[in-house]
Parts: structure tokens; sequence; C-alpha cells
């Protein structure tokens, strides 16, 4: 089995697994990793599914690895910022939230307030769409090459 091949099963199993531990509202979320019960395991099984999805798509599409056109090299480029920002959003939504369990407060202060819980959410919902609209994009560049032959 080839390298690529065997990143995306691992990526998409981890995707799929981090799903259906979150759809299912699994109680492994709420589990603290910590005594004081401010750190969740819920938080690094979201991050792991987020960082599997643009890994997911970045080892499925093989044209990725060398690409053919300038559409496929600009995806694929966006592909890897994806998987960029995936990487950070632990860290991105620690500064927003100030603290690891992401939990917002009316309290006036930017840190762990209304505006960074909006930021927050931003950035949790782009960091999942982006990887999507790649995909998508994809597909309809790949539909209209074909129909342009």
């Amino acid at each position: 089995m080839k390298k690529r091949k065997l990143y995306f099963l691992c990526a998409f199993f981890l995707f799929c697994t981090t799903s259906l531990l979150l759809i299912t509202g699994s109680s492994l979320l709420t589990l603290s990793l910590n005594e004081s019960n401010t750190l969740p395991l819920g938080t690094f099984i979201t991050w792991f599914g987020i960082i599997a999805l643009p890994l997911t798509l970045y080892f499925g599409i093989n044209e990725f690895e060398n690409p053919s056109t300038k559409m496929t090299k600009m995806l694929a480029n966006l592909s890897k910022a994806s998987i960029t920002l995936a990487v950070l959003w632990i860290v991105i939504s620690y500064i927003l939230a100030g603290n690891i369990s992401f939990t917002f407060s009316e309290t006036n202060n930017f840190q762990g307030g209304q505006l960074a819980m909006k930021l927050f959410w931003i950035n949790t919902y782009g960091t999942i769409i982006i990887p999507i609209l790649i995909l998508i994009t994809y597909w309809v560049s790949k539909l209209f090459f074909k129909f342009s032959k």
C-alpha cells in the first residue's frame, strides 16, 4: 500500500470516528484530563477531527500531489493552507476563549467575551467549511474539464 493511500485511510478513519463521537454526544467528550476538570477530552477529539478533514481531502485527491493544471495547483495550495488553519485551530481558539474548554461569558473583556465567541465560531465553521468548498470546487472543475473536451 502506498504511503499516500495509507495516510488517506488513517485520516478518513479519524474523521469518521471523531464525527461519530461528536454527533452521538459521547460521554468521552466530557471526560476531564486533569484534576481540576478544566481540560476536557472533547477539545482534543474535536481538534483531531478538524485536522483529519482537510488531511482526508489532501491525501484523497491524488492530483494534489503533482497538480497538472493551474486550478488544481491552486486548490492543492488552498488545501495545504486549510491543513495549517486546522492545526492552528486549538491555538486560535485558546487565545479567543482564554481557556482550553472554550467557554465564554458575558464579560466586557475581549478574551472570553461575546465578540471573541463570535470569532471562535467563525474560525471553527470556516476551518470546517473551507475543505468542503475546496472539494466541491475540485469536482466542479473536473466536470467542466470533462465536458469541455
